[in-house]
């Protein structure tokens, strides 16, 4: 076994669900994600049959992988989403969802994107500023509408992860501070275009331990009873997401013990509960296919330039960020310590560092973990088409984004007459 549900070894050879994954490669070719249906159903089920009959919304980050395929799973099964662009809001609209299961989160929504999800109907906005409150409050009058509104509260909250992914603290750009969300809480009754229905908050990304969730439900709720005893009624709160998982030793929560735990803070509030899951719903359910191009030996170190970059998989440039490595066909003879690197113009470019493999020019790797953050995040850096999609569904493969080509990157570009 791999260590990773939807991807297995059978007779020392890596397999999505009932596919070989070197057989993707050969009809694909590299570097390719590769993403597990059933992996996708099982994560969205559990957090889904976690709340047992509670009022709840379980709303997908959109930003974890936005490709349309994936966002269509979630609506058919009740899901929301939680979008922070016009993109995504677009994407999602797409793929089938519903725009009464959208939140629209995100520090600097522009007008034209608060325009397209006041005409969508989407279920709330989480504001993140008091300036963004009065914007909204202009645009919604432009429309004649009244803008569905959650603020988002910063409860300045320690999540325990990496410094780029955390949100709660006071110092980040996120969330209204703490001290002063009552105050603007109660101010929105000025507002003619705005209509105050949830809490929000959202303390960072990859986290895996449960105290500072229960730490910020706590803050949260607090201010929700001062609100409440106040005159202004909340519909909904919305916890935020930030659930990790398992990239190499973590070992992160369960989804039933995170919702447990959140509802047991809540309490018998009658409340409906919003969760925005992103990575623990779609990181363990793909994989990044990349070939061996060449094998460098030197007195130093030994390299395995593979045909994938920082700019298909950026975790581990930006964030240092570790992702198990396989191969796609076992092989436990010759065994060295590798630097798994792309061919990308720069020493940052990196995906994994002294890996104990068995390697040999033309062979397949597997970058494990590799769902959440990594087509959405990949780039078009040194003109490097963005890799191929592919879904797996029992022995099934369906392709669900075509590679790039080079004249695709350069046809909206001009030339000075």
């Amino acid at each position: 076994m791999s260590g990773f549900p939807a991807f297995d070894y059978r007779n020392a050879r890596l397999y999505g669900e009932s596919v070989q994954l070197d057989r993707i490669a050969e009809e694909f070719g590299t570097p390719c994600y590769v993403y597990s249906r059933a992996a996708l159903i099982a994560a969205y089920e559990e957090f889904d049959a976690a709340f047992a009959g509670r009022d709840h919304l379980v709303c997908y980050a959109v930003k974890a992988n936005s490709n349309l395929a994936i966002l269509n799973f979630f609506a058919p099964r009740g899901g929301g989403v939680d979008t922070v662009s016009g993109g995504e809001l677009l994407r999602v609209l797409k793929a089938g969802g519903d725009p009464q299961k959208v939140v629209f989160s995100g520090v600097g929504k522009q007008p034209d994107e608060m325009r397209a999800a006041l005409a969508a109907g989407i279920l709330c906005f989480n504001v993140e500023a008091e300036p963004e409150l009065v914007v909204l409050d202009r645009v919604a009058g432009e429309m004649n509408k009244i803008a569905p509104v959650s603020l988002r509260v910063n409860p300045d909250v320690d999540a325990k992860t990496h410094p780029y992914i955390s949100t709660g603290l006071k110092e980040n750009k996120f969330g209204i501070p703490f001290d002063e969300a009552e105050r603007l809480y109660l101010s929105s009754r000025e507002f003619a275009n705005v209509r105050i229905t949830g809490l929000d908050c959202h303390i960072g990304s990859q986290l895996t331990e449960l105290d500072p969730f229960v730490e910020a439900c706590g803050k949260i709720l607090g201010l929700l009873d001062r609100l409440e005893t106040q005159g202004l009624p909340i519909d909904h709160l919305d916890l935020g997401g930030g659930l990790g998982i398992r990239y190499a030793g973590e070992s992160p929560p369960p989804a039933r013990d995170y919702v447990a735990a959140l509802c047991s803070a809540v309490g018998q509030r009658n409340q409906r509960i919003l969760i925005e899951p992103g990575r623990a719903l779609v990181g363990n359910a793909g994989v990044l296919l990349t070939r061996v191009a060449y094998l460098k030996h030197t007195p130093y170190r030994n390299f395995a330039i593979v045909d994938a970059a920082m700019n298909d998989l950026m975790r581990p440039a930006l964030y240092d960020a570790y992702h198990e490595i396989l191969p796609v066909i076992a092989n436990r003879n010759d065994i060295k310590t590798y630097q798994i690197v792309g061919p990308v113009c720069e020493t940052g470019d990196f995906l994994g560092h002294d890996r104990k493999l068995s390697l040999a020019q033309g062979d397949l790797l597997a970058i494990m973990s590799a769902g959440a953050y990594g087509m959405s995040m990949s780039s078009n850096y040194n003109t490097r088409p963005r890799a191929a999609e592919v879904m797996v569904d029992g022995d099934r493969i369906h392709l669900i984004r075509e590679r790039e080509s080079i004249e695709q990157l350069i046809a909206g570009e001009k030339i000075l007459p």
